[in-house]
């Protein structure tokens, strides 16, 4: 039963059989699914400083973004980029997906590593979002992930998918 359906997202209700054979009602999110990109100029990245009205808090995170219907994740990875940083990137490779928060919704975020970075104007930024890129050292993504300055899981997973750390 659909509890709510919205531009990107919609919401279920839905009785579901375990592998032990319970059943179970259970709610389901469906976002649209997302990409991640981290992208990179020799020993530094930029990030996004971007306010989370859910959280009502600026976060660090990586540049990221809803895919639109009828695109594939490298489109919208090529122009999410350009929207939140003004940046595009000549090299987009593909780092896999996670699965969000799997008990619960089965979005999707592929994740991508962004190079050879020129500037772009081909999208603009969306009125909704307050964004700030931050350029980093790769060399400090690590003590920031351990010290609460980045927090944001997409952003951990899509460095540790980069860098190993």
């Amino acid at each position: 039963m659909e509890i709510f359906s919205g531009r990107s997202l919609w919401i279920e209700s839905r009785m579901i059989r375990l592998p032990n054979g319970i059943e179970k009602e259970r709610v389901i999110v469906h976002p649209s699914n997302a990409v991640a990109i981290l992208p990179i100029a020799g020993e530094r990245c930029k990030l996004v400083k971007q306010y989370r009205y859910a959280i009502d808090q600026y976060i660090l995170e990586a540049p990221a973004g809803t895919m639109e219907p009828g695109e594939d994740p490298l489109q919208t990875a090529h122009r999410e980029l350009i929207e939140e940083t003004g940046f595009a990137a000549q090299k987009m490779l593909e780092k896999g997906f996670i699965y969000t928060t799997p008990g619960y919704t089965d979005e999707k975020i592929f994740l991508f590593e962004a190079r050879d970075l020129f500037t772009s104007t081909e999208f603009g930024k969306d009125e909704d979002e307050v964004i700030e890129v931050v350029d980093v050292a790769i060399s400090d993504l690590s003590e920031m992930i351990r010290n609460g300055t980045i927090v944001d899981a997409k952003t951990i997973c899509l460095i540790h998918h980069c860098f190993g750390c």
